[in-house]
């Protein structure tokens, strides 16, 4: 019998020459064309498939540490910390800061180091931040500034969401590029869902505790720290299987000097406005959620509702981003990106109508529909958009060319390139949605914000339609 690695490498792409051991885990692949047909039937295929499913773990629990203030910031009161609400908003939004910046790194980095070495690496240095977040939960001494710290360096947790998203594309072929990039967005997302749905769970459990407990008012005894020490041993089981499992493709590695092209691209600046929209939207109304809703429904047991409810939002998105991923590969990302915003627009004006005002208590019920049906179409839109984004480039760069032609394959090459670190950057920036919509629901009335969300939208719509959708657009997608 074959065995699967021997599968993974009998048939040779035609007109390459290659050393079969390279397509096996753990090692550097010079040569790859998954436009070509025999060869992505023949190994392409599997091998892109192994390193999807090993990249999907990894990016979700990366999505946990960047989450985990989210949740940790509405237990602190309850165990003596004497932390403003305004404060707490604060922890929810700085790792957002510091995720948004980090990813601009880690997009240009990612390509330049490779998939395998890149996801193992930005997946160990994750235990440093939630060991430290284990320990300083213990201590409701601890102050806001090492708080602050902790709460930045968990931050970098979203960073590895733009290296991941730039390097798997460079294994997939056109047609599957928005069904993959969904898929391993998508999934990975879900780790906002799992912190929020996990972390009220094992933070009541003494079996798992590694410290001391701290009690509530009513002397209920609660372990927060296990929200972080949960998840130390996985994140080192995820860097050693995708060091030894998957691949770094020689082909991706690229250096800053030729990826920074992309500043000069007009779409590259439109998709980023899009990809703010939708991701931004997505990122920071997860963090923000269990905050408000225990800030604004106090007639309820809001702590009850913001830990029973809160991570279902984010799931919806999360699974959502996977079926617009497929959708727009079969109708197009423009229409399914303006379809998301319209979408979000009333979903959020459907959430302003059921806010507390003018003495009512408000309708939890009615708010909550409404959030999850703007996480659902947010969700749509982050697979929509990261559908366009390779399409868009590969028009640009192949149009008029003849294929076959060695100008159109240096072309195909670049338009690969400059999507990959399009498809980065434009992650790095919507990350800010993280800091960006709880620091607004800090500072100003909810009310407003949302306007604000609902008047962001309505300009989306009209950027994907002008450039994209409509009759004689610049560039169809």
């Amino acid at each position: 019998m074959t065995s699967p690695a021997a599968q993974e490498t009998r048939t040779p792409p035609t007109g390459t020459s290659y050393t079969p051991a390279q397509y096996r885990p753990g090692r550097t692949i010079t040569d790859w064309e998954p436009e070509n047909e025999l060869f992505w039937k023949s190994t392409g295929k599997k091998v892109a498939a192994r390193n999807l499913w090993i990249a999907v773990p990894a990016l979700l629990v990366a999505f946990v540490v960047w989450q985990v203030w989210s949740v940790t910031a509405t237990n602190l009161a309850d165990v003596g910390f004497t932390f403003s609400t305004s404060q707490l908003f604060w922890l929810t939004a700085v790792p957002g800061l510091t995720g948004g910046t980090a990813r601009i790194l880690y997009t240009f980095l990612g390509p330049m180091i490779g998939q395998r070495r890149f996801t193992a690496l930005s997946t160990v240095v994750l235990v440093i931040p939630l060991i430290w977040l284990g320990i300083a939960v213990q201590n409701p001494d601890t102050s806001y500034g090492v708080m602050i710290a902790i709460a930045a360096l968990c931050g970098v947790g979203g960073a590895n969401f733009a290296s991941s998203l730039a390097n798997i594309g460079f294994f997939f072929p056109k047609r599957d590029k928005g069904n993959a990039t969904g898929i391993n967005g998508g999934l990975g997302n879900l780790g906002v869902s799992v912190v929020q749905l996990v972390t009220p769970i094992v933070i009541t459990s003494s079996v798992i505790a590694v410290g001391s407990a701290q009690h509530k008012a009513d002397g209920t005894p609660v372990w927060l720290q296990n929200a972080a020490f949960l998840w130390v041993p996985v994140l080192v089981i995820l860097a050693a299987v995708a060091w030894f499992g998957q691949n770094d493709l020689k082909v991706a590695s690229t250096p800053f000097s030729q990826q920074k092209i992309i500043f000069k691209r007009k779409h590259n600046w439109l998709m980023t406005w899009l990809y703010v929209g939708t991701f931004g939207s997505f990122i920071g109304f997860a963090a923000a959620l269990p905050m408000l809703i225990k800030t604004t429904f106090t007639p309820i047991d809001a702590a009850y509702s913001a830990a029973t409810y809160a991570w279902m939002g984010p799931a919806v998105g999360a699974l959502a981003r996977w079926a617009g991923g497929w959708i727009a590969d079969k109708i197009g990302g423009a229409r399914v990106t303006i379809i998301s915003f319209v979408g979000m627009a009333l979903s959020i004006i459907g959430v302003i109508n059921f806010l507390p005002s003018g003495g009512d208590n408000g309708n939890f019920w009615g708010f909550f529909a409404c959030f999850l049906c703007a996480f659902f179409f947010s969700g749509i839109g982050n697979g929509s958009t990261f559908r366009q984004i390779p399409v868009i480039f590969r028009n640009q760069h192949l149009k008029g060319l003849t294929q076959g032609t060695p100008e159109y394959a240096k072309a195909l090459k670049q338009s690969e390139m400059e999507a990959g670190a399009v498809t980065g950057f434009t992650s790095a920036i919507a990350a800010y949605g993280f800091f960006f919509i709880p620091a607004m629901f800090a500072n100003f009335a909810v009310t407003s914000a949302m306007w604000g969300f609902v008047a962001f939208y309505v300009s989306c719509v009209a950027v994907a339609w002008w450039f994209y959708a409509r009759k004689g657009a610049e560039s169809p997608s």
